[in-house]
Order: C-alpha cells, then sequence, then structure tokens
C-alpha cells in the first residue's frame, strides 16, 4: 500500500494556552512513535497547501470565515469561546489542515497514493457550518469530503469517526444532505451533549456508556456502521481518527486499548476495499495522552498500510 503522511511545521504553532490538551506535543508525541516503530520510512511524505476561502465556503457559512479571518489576532490569544482559541499561527495552521485533507482527497482519486493520514492540528469535527468550538475552527474532514463530491464529482462518500466525543461539525454541515453517510461513536452522554433525536438515515449515532470497554465498542461498529456502510456503497471513505476514547485519555471515560484502533481501521480498510477501491482519507481529530495518542496513531497507520497480521 502507498500511504501518506501530511505534515506542515505550521501545525505546531497554533496555541490555545497554558495547559490547554489540544497542543503541540500531541504531534511530537506521534512523531517520536513513528520513528520509534519505523514507519516514517514506510510513509509518503506529503506537505499540504492552505484551504482557500472557496473550498471552506462549501462547508461553512461565508460570514462565518470572514469571522475567523478577521478574528486572528497578531498578538496573544482570542478566545472564541470556553476551550477554543485562536493565536497569530491559528489561522494558517486551520487552513493547513483543513487543507491537507483536501490534497489528500486529490491524491487518492487521482490514484496517487491508495490512501492518507492528516497529521495535523487542529482538529476539525466539532466546526459546525456557522460556529467554531471544541477546540476546532473549520471542518478539515468535512472539507475533503465536500471536495470529492462537487471537484471530482462523487455521489456518494462515507465519513466514519470514532472519537469519544460525537462529530456534531460535521452531523451540522451534512445533516441535510444524504450523499454523505456520517458515521460516529461517541461516549454518551458526553461533551458536545448530543441529543438522540431521530436522526436521518444518513446519520448513525453510536453512543456508548462511560466504561464501554473493547466488546461492546467492537460490537456496536458492526451492529451500526458496517450494515449502514454496505447499504451507502460510498465511493471514498474519510475518517475523523480520534483516540481519546483510549482508557489512558485525561478528557474520555471509555476503556479502548490500542488494539482497538487497528481493529477499526482494519474494518474501514476492508469496507473501503470492497466498495471505493480502497479510498481512505484520515485526519486526526482528538487524543490527549501522550503515550496513548502515538502508539495508537502508529497502529492506525499500520493497519492503513496493511501490515497488521491478525
Amino acid at each position: 500500500m502507498t500511504t501518506a503522511l501530511y505534515r506542515h511545521a505550521l501545525c505546531r504553532l497554533h496555541d490555545a494556552g497554558p495547559g490547554h490538551p489540544e497542543n503541540s506535543g500531541r504531534l511530537d508525541a506521534i512523531d517520536s512513535q513513528l520513528t520509534q516503530d519505523g514507519l516514517l520510512t514506510l510513509l509518503t511524505p506529503c506537505e499540504p497547501a492552505v484551504a482557500s476561502r472557496d473550498q471552506l465556503a462549501r462547508i461553512h457559512d461565508s460570514d462565518y470565515i470572514d469571522r475567523i479571518f478577521s478574528a486572528s489576532p497578531a498578538s496573544g490569544l482570542l478566545h472564541l469561546d470556553g476551550d477554543t482559541a485562536m493565536n497569530p499561527h491559528s489561522l494558517q495552521s486551520a487552513l493547513l489542515a483543513a487543507g491537507a485533507v483536501i490534497d489528500a482527497t486529490d491524491k487518492v482519486l487521482n490514484a496517487d497514493i491508495d490512501n492518507a493520514f492528516c497529521c495535523v492540528r487542529p482538529p476539525g469535527h466539532h466546526a459546525e457550518y456557522a460556529r467554531a468550538m471544541g477546540f476546532c475552527l473549520f471542518g478539515s474532514i468535512s472539507a475533503g469530503a465536500a471536495h470529492a463530491l462537487a471537484h471530482h464529482g462523487l455521489d456518494r462518500v462515507a465519513i466514519l469517526d470514532f472519537d469519544v466525543h460525537h462529530g456534531n461539525g460535521t452531523e451540522s454541515i451534512f445533516r441535510s444532505d444524504s450523499r454523505v453517510l456520517f458515521c460516529s461513536s461517541f461516549q454518551h452522554p458526553f461533551y458536545p451533549y448530543t441529543k438522540l433525536d431521530n436522526p436521518p438515515a444518513h446519520i448513525v449515532h453510536t453512543p456508548l456508556d462511560a466504561g464501554s470497554d473493547s466488546t461492546v465498542f467492537r460490537k456496536a461498529i458492526e451492529r451500526d456502521w458496517l450494515p449502514a456502510v454496505a447499504r451507502h456503497q460510498p465511493q471514498m471513505i474519510f475518517v475523523s481518527a480520534g483516540f481519546d476514547a483510549h482508557r489512558d485519555d485525561p478528557l474520555g471515560g471509555l476503556m479502548l486499548e490500542d488494539e482497538d484502533f487497528s481493529w477499526v481501521t482494519r474494518q474501514i480498510r476492508l469496507m473501503a476495499d470492497d466498495f471505493c477501491n480502497g479510498r481512505i482519507v484520515s485526519s486526526l481529530e482528538g487524543g490527549y495522552d501522550y503515550d496513548a495518542l502515538g502508539r495508537c496513531v502508529s497502529v492506525h497507520l499500520g493497519a492503513l498500510l496493511e501490515m497488521d497480521s491478525e
């Protein structure tokens, strides 16, 4: 397999303030683990360009985009809400994060690579159509999915989200667009306090109680995601890869192990092989215990590379 790894040095410069869990140490931990595991030599390095306003306008209100551009501070921090802030590098970092997913989408659909992982920050799946929240400014995975539909002319895509928090932003963007199957597993009730109120058929909620372990998680994915993807038959799969459902993560209450992230990635890869010629673009969302994050990204990439033996 040819698996691209998207990174950019500027993604390390976004800073939401002292003690904030979403910080550049996350990327350092991932790099360290990938080096230790010898994966960097097996991955195709790619550097993104920034997403354009037109590309963002497919998924966000134009006034909201203008507000985020205008809010970018020349110095210090600007808080958009209680846990989402911008420093002078945040706008560029968020544009690169979205741009990574868009460029990876192009390369996968042009058959330049088989799949990709965008190791970028800030994350994106909480950014709603007209609202920043949950550490997120722009919906990076949503931007890639919308690009696949609008620019490449795909009819159906799927977004699969295994972060401990529900991808409310992704849902808000595509709730009225049945071309996009959105499946999200998440701890419930938990931030962002999603209401499970009769979503449309292309929105699949997989709520998990605090303390849910590997067995519960795997059964839920097999019950909810596999048949939904089979019905939708996507032409490409996007992954919001959050690793904060790990038992060691300080922000979540699920009890997943490293191997669960390898397992779920293998399931996604098998579905992609069945329905869309293996086309997968994944992007980093949550994961705040450095050691667990590094290991889980490593096994996620190992599964994308088809190195796993299970």
